[in-house]
Formats: C-alpha cells, structure tokens, sequence
C-alpha cells in the first residue's frame, strides 16, 4: 500500500528533523508517530482501470488535412457556388424560361442568334431565340442531376457487391462470372440499347448508366477487402465472435473511405461526359429538357461561324470547370483521407 508524507505541522516537523538529522540518518525519523507522516492513499478501481487516451478523430484529421490543400479548398468553394446557383437560378427574379422563344415586338421575328449583351441576353440566344443563359443553367442542373445519382447508385450497389465479393468466401465464383458477363458488354452499347427501347429522358440515362456502372466500383472494392480481409485484427474480431456486419463496418470500410471517395468523385464527371457522348450521337435527352450535351451540340453545328462560337463556349467552360473541379478535389479529398497522412 501507498504512504505519502503528510504535510501538517510543517513547521514543528521541519524543526524535529533538522535537529535529529544532525544526529545521523537513522535517528531523523525515531520516535516520529506513524500518523504525524503518513497517511493512507486510498485505492479507486475506476482510476486504477483508466488508460490512456488519445484525442484523435479520423474526420477530424481528414478536415484538417484537407483544408491545408488552399487550391482544392478554393475550388471546392467556387464549385459549391457553381452547383448552388445552378439550382437557385430559376428562383431568382428576372428568369426566362429556358424553352421560351423571345420575339422582337416591333417586327415579330424571334431574337435569332443575338450576341451575349444584347437586348437583355447575357449569353446570347440560340438560332430559335431561347436565351442561353437560362438553358445553360437549366442543362447545367440536368447533368449534374444525372450524375450525382447515377454516383450514388454506383457506390451503393459497387460497395455492397465489392464488400460481399471479397470477404464471403462462398460467393466469389458467382461474382466472378456475372463481373466476367457484365465487364464484356460495352456501356456504350447498353447506353444505346435503353435509348432505342425506351424513350431518351432524364430516368432512362440515370438506368442505362448505372446498369453496369457499378462494376468498376464493385471490383476495386473487392480487391482492396482481399488485402485487408486476412489481417490479424480482422482475424482476431472473428475468432471472438463479432459478427460479419460489424467488421464489415467498422474495420473494412473506414480503411476504404479515401479510395471509396475518389471513386465517387470521378464517377460524376464521367456520368456527365457519357450524357453528352449519347446526345452528340443523338440519343440523348430531346430539345425540351436542356442538358449540356443538347447545348454542346448544339454549339458544335454552329462553331465554324466565328460570331456564333459563343453557343459552343458558355457550356463547354461550365462542363470543363465541373468536370475537372470534381476531379481535383476528388483526388485532394482522397489524399486527406488516407490515415497515412494524418498527423496527430
């Protein structure tokens, strides 16, 4: 058991020992009484279970990480500003409807292909009168729209087969063959096949996209489950019962966010360049439902004009920015996300 010296009657105590130690050693603390110098410690069994612990928070870290990165933490401002006045633009005062053909009142001719600036049209018309500045943004929210969901149904179904595929031992064969199946038939014809069968609308890319989307994601997954499966602590949480959920979550996926979120990041710009591929080889969206592969092709048929390219321009900046914004900062988030660059 514990003493520690009690420290009351300082003075006369101090006194005492100066006078014996001048006597030897031995003699300093002869005749003292016990509880003029000790008393118990006591003993507390939630302190004497306490351990050490560290403050540190894996989102935390991640968030400190990235926000060093200034360029991807100012893209990613400029891309949030992009993507949020893409959705409140058509709440703001002022807006055209992006399918309305606005016609001149004194000679009743619509505002064929004005020039951005003029008589009101900050972008310019398109050679029908519709104002570009309302359908860019218009085609701006369906392209995104597309993506983010067509990233979403990827990484659900993509993370839930990965995760299955790699770690339930029984069920490799049969994700083997249906990867083989699925990896061999060209998106690019699936993407065509749901056109022609179906009417071309905002539904039907989301499913054509997603049909086999997953399986990149899905195959990524699982060969980065066989590297860690095995593991002496995934080993170890088995052998004390733990059931297969919750090692899935807590020990699989947390190692998997950085890749799992790069994966996502990338998906979206993907899923944008595959919407305006099928509306250039004209199966995409009709002329009702703007989207920026309607405006880049349209763009296009008109670019060897010189005072038309602006119809080209305006949605191919918007396209490029989104595209390699999401890409960049995928690839910064990624980085932050990686526990090997945390420092605590």
């Amino acid at each position: 058991m514990l003493f520690f010296l009690k420290n009351t009657k300082s003075k006369q105590l101090e006194d005492a020992l100066t006078q014996r130690q001048k006597q030897g050693p031995a003699a300093a603390w002869a005749g003292l009484p016990e509880e003029e110098l000790f008393t118990p410690a006591g003993f507390r069994a939630e302190e004497a279970e306490a351990t050490a612990s560290s403050n540190y928070s894996y989102w935390g870290s991640t968030l400190r990480s990235f926000l060093k990165n200034k360029f991807a933490v100012a893209l990613l401002i400029a891309l949030v500003a992009v993507v949020g006045f893409a959705f409140l633009q058509p709440h703001l005062p002022g807006q055209i409807d992006p399918n309305y053909c606005r016609v001149d009142p004194e000679t009743g001719i619509q505002f064929r292909n004005v020039a951005p600036g003029v008589d009101g049209f900050v972008w310019g018309s398109n050679s029908i009168g519709q104002d570009l500045w309302a359908r860019i943004w218009a085609g701006t929210r369906t392209s995104l729209i597309i993506a983010f969901f067509v990233a979403m149904i990827e990484a659900v179904v993509g993370i839930t087969v990965g995760v299955l595929w790699g770690y339930v031992r029984q069920l490799d064969f049969f994700f083997t063959e249906l990867y083989n199946i699925c990896d061999n038939i060209p998106s690019t014809i699936i993407l065509i096949l749901i056109s022609y069968v179906a009417s071309p609308s905002v539904p039907t890319l989301i499913l054509g996209m997603s049909l086999t989307g997953w399986i990149a994601m899905a195959r990524f997954i699982r060969n980065q489950i066989l590297i860690i499966r095995d593991r002496d602590y995934n080993v170890a949480s088995r052998c004390i019962g733990t059931p297969t959920f919750r090692i899935v979550l807590r020990n699989l996926l947390p190692y998997l966010v950085s890749v799992i979120m790069l994966r996502m990041a990338l998906t979206v710009p993907a899923a944008i360049g595959s919407e305006v591929f099928v509306t250039y080889i004209g199966l995409g969206l009709s002329v009702e439902t703007p989207s920026l592969g309607n405006l880049i092709n349209d763009g296009r048929q008109v670019m060897m004009q010189a005072g038309l390219r602006y119809q080209l321009l305006y949605p191919t900046i918007i396209l490029s920015f989104v595209t390699i914004a999401f890409y960049l900062i995928g690839n910064a988030f990624s980085d932050a996300a990686d526990p090997k660059n945390h420092m605590q």
